[in-house]
């Protein structure tokens, strides 16, 4: 079997030690390299190419959320994990939003981190079994649209009650542009009228 590539970020010693552990102890997984921050996990990334980034979501500076858009952005194939203590549906969805395929909590057994890695890389999206959500919220969290850094400004800014000409000058773009994203917005969220696009953003922590 193809050996997966990992790289861990976490900004504390001990996780970073104890996961790599755990790593050693999976047959079809290779430990890429560790990482301590953003930074030095888009060094490692671009150093290694792994498969797979495991990493914290609450970090100083740049957290797991943000590490995870740059990641998508800047390597699209690499699968993300997201990794935790938190067991809120925002982060979760937070960390689903900017292209994590994973989520673990970090007690997570040996067991339980091999599915997580298998089911992701087989592109599939893996919720921890620590994290008590329905199947339909499950479902739910897949459904999330994935969207440009330009839509979320968009949508914040119509949650706001900003109207099309006041997007258009506030973001420095035309009218028409403001128009287009609006209108993808309401296709991704397949709904018909701003309330209920405004309602979906809501209900999925987008704004």
């Amino acid at each position: 079997m193809h050996k997966i590539k990992i790289v861990i970020v976490d900004d504390h010693p001990m996780v970073l030690e104890g996961m790599s552990a755990m790593l050693a102890q999976i047959e079809f997984v290779i430990n890429a390299g560790t990482a301590a921050n953003a930074y030095e996990a888009m060094q490692q990334i671009k150093a290694t190419a792994p498969d797979i980034v495991i990493t914290d979501i609450n970090m100083p500076e740049v957290s797991g959320i943000e590490l995870a858009l740059k990641i998508k952005k800047e390597f699209p194939a690499v699968k993300i994990i997201a990794m935790s203590t938190f067991k809120e549906r925002s982060y979760i969805s937070q960390m689903i939003q900017n292209g994590a395929a994973g989520y673990l909590v970090k007690s997570a057994s040996k067991e339980e981190i091999e599915e997580a890695i298998l089911s992701v890389y087989e592109g599939k999206l893996y919720m921890s079994l620590d994290i008590n959500l329905s199947a339909a919220d499950k479902q739910e969290l897949t459904d999330i649209p994935v969207l440009s850094s330009r839509e979320k400004e968009v949508l914040r800014l119509i949650a706001d009650g900003f109207t099309n000409p006041q997007i258009a000058t506030k973001l420095f773009i035309s009218l028409h542009t403001v128009d287009s994203h609006r209108k993808n917005l309401l296709t991704k969220f397949a709904v018909n009228n701003t309330a209920s696009l405004i309602k979906l953003a809501v209900r999925y922590n987008l704004v």
